[in-house]
């Protein structure tokens, strides 16, 4: 909209000066401001117009959703076992999480979120992680959190900008540092040869030390004969196969449909791989004919054996996602009631204006199919 245009309409000239204002007086540029705001509050800066369509924006508390105020980004770990080991091991204390560990057993899926978590952790701090080692060496788990660890350093050095945004000194430290994780994860594996968990971190490690597709697929076997439904690997090497790494569109499609076929739980590996396809430009892609049979497997395995699942909660945000595309309302509504107030997961995160924005933008839409309805 040029400024010439915007000035001679009395209606929209009203609204850009309310909004200017408000923008002035909370020392934010008129852009931040406007993004910062829900549809309700951006409604009440627009001046009435006779001519245009009423439109209402869905009060989203009438349908059994946490109101927009409450909506937040934080990492939630829905896992209470979990999140009280990080917390202990973050303070210093690696008892309640090798205790943990030593129980989950073949839990693979969960083992390798709180490896993970670990991990996270140890990229800030290694103190928790070098007590362990210096009172158990050679602990399997403790050599497995020690390789994820390593990883997620080197992601954190990285960042997660696109490549063009990334400095040449951090490439080369992260790239280093996976050299460094390469060999840590190839301990872990060998001192726990079962265990699938050492070589998801080696898919990310592969990942990131840009593999080709041969070599890849060589780290894949041996993580799937451990784990052929492993769920949080799946996600890894579904990433590995986007166009924006070292795949394509078809290769990712194919690895989706592939994964699907195998479990409930991975149906959901389509609904990524829409979401991907999507935001690479991709029209029709939530209309591909993998989404919606993907919904409808993954549907009522979420709400029976897969309900407390690790990877539940995540699901349940890419199904929301698909059920607005795919025009199911009230479908899309109750996986919103079910995610209540969070909006950490990484479907939430591609929108320009960041994850909380995004998890409303499609919430609202959600309860606008209702209404239609």
């Amino acid at each position: 909209m040029g400024i010439i245009s915007l000035l001679f309409n009395p209606r929209r000239r009203k609204t850009a000066m309310a909004l200017a204002k408000a923008a002035r007086e909370r020392g934010m540029t008129v852009a931040e401001f406007t993004s910062s705001l829900s549809r309700e509050d951006l409604a009440r800066y627009v001046a009435p117009d006779k001519k245009a369509p009423h439109v209402t924006v869905p009060d989203v508390t009438k349908f059994g959703l946490p109101p927009d105020a409450d909506v937040t980004a934080d990492t939630f770990v829905s896992d209470r076992e979990i999140d009280e080991a990080e917390r202990a091991f973050v303070s210093g204390d690696w008892k309640p999480a090798a205790q943990l560990l030593s129980e989950i057993g073949t839990g693979w899926d969960r083992r390798t979120i709180l490896v993970r978590s670990l991990g996270e952790a140890v990229a800030n701090d290694e103190a928790a992680l070098d007590l362990w080692r210096d009172e158990r060496p050679g602990d399997p788990d403790a050599a497995a959190v020690n390789a994820e660890g390593l990883v997620c350093l080197a992601w954190q050095v990285r960042s997660s900008l696109r490549a063009e945004h990334v400095s040449r000194e951090q490439f080369q430290k992260f790239f280093a540092i996976l050299e460094s994780a390469k060999p840590a994860a190839q301990e872990a594996a060998a001192l726990a040869p079962e265990d699938p968990t050492p070589w998801v971190t080696m898919l990310a490690v592969a990942r990131g030390l840009q593999y080709e597709n041969d070599a890849f697929r060589e780290v894949w076997e041996q993580l799937v004969a451990r784990d052929p439904h492993h769920l949080p690997a799946h996600n890894s090497a579904l990433q590995y196969w986007c166009e924006k790494w070292f795949g394509s569109h078809e290769l990712m499609w194919a690895f989706a449909e592939e994964g699907a076929a195998k479990h409930p739980k991975l149906a959901r590996l389509p609904l990524v791989a829409a979401h991907e396809a999507d935001y690479r430009g991709v029209k029709g892609a939530w209309r591909n004919p993998l989404v919606a049979p993907a919904v409808d497997r993954l549907l009522p395995w979420l709400d029976g054996e897969g309900r407390d699942d690790p990877g539940t909660v995540t699901s349940r945000a890419y199904a929301a996602r698909a059920l607005v595309e795919l025009g199911r309302g009230e479908e899309a509504v109750e996986q919103f009631r079910h995610l209540g107030v969070h909006a950490d997961a990484l479907v939430w995160a591609y929108g320009n204006k960041g994850r909380i924005a995004e998890f409303k933008r499609v919430r609202y839409l959600a309860c606008r199919l209702v209404q239609k309805a």
